[in-house]
């Protein structure tokens, strides 16, 4: 892992961002083509500027030239709100629970943070177990919380996973 740049604009593209199987859950359509690659990196990577987002492409541990996907903590007050992407290349092989319990740990270790938190759509069983394996607990389902336009224009029902100290 490590802090997304502009430069990764290609490497996302070609990875995961125009894939219609791999944003089906996500809050975005497929990327088109490269410059709304480098739009979405251009707004992400001044997250780190304000302490608001810190996003993170991460790479296969057997090529660490593959970049397969992105993970974001966004912070805000006393918890963290953790997103992630993978390319469908490195589904079901561990990494998302790893990175995430990774990041779920490193955000409770910080004095100020008391909960790490991440949603999923109710129909993606695979988040969902990512969540549970990265040690977060469902709290519950809410209705109508975010709209995956690649599922529908209306906001769909989420599950709510957390872990707090």
């Amino acid at each position: 892992m490590r802090r997304a740049t502009l430069g990764d604009a290609g490497a996302i593209f070609e990875s995961y961002a125009a894939d219609h199987a791999v944003t089906r859950h996500l809050g975005w359509i497929p990327h088109k083509d490269r410059s709304e690659t480098t739009l979405f990196l251009n707004k992400v990577t001044e997250e780190w500027t304000t302490s608001r987002g810190f996003p993170l492409v991460v790479f296969s541990h057997s090529d660490p030239a593959d970049l397969v996907g992105m993970f974001r903590a966004h912070a805000g007050g006393f918890k963290v709100n953790d997103g992630y992407v993978l390319a469908s290349r490195a589904w079901g092989k561990g990494c998302a629970s790893e990175i995430l319990g990774w990041l779920v740990e490193r955000a409770l270790a910080h004095p100020a943070i008391y909960r790490a938190e991440a949603f999923c759509d109710v129909d993606h069983l695979a988040s969902a177990r990512v969540m549970e394996k990265a040690g977060m607990i469902r709290e519950g389902r809410l209705a109508r919380y975010v709209v995956h336009p690649s599922i529908s224009d209306t906001p769909r029902d989420c599950f709510m996973y957390a872990r707090v100290l």
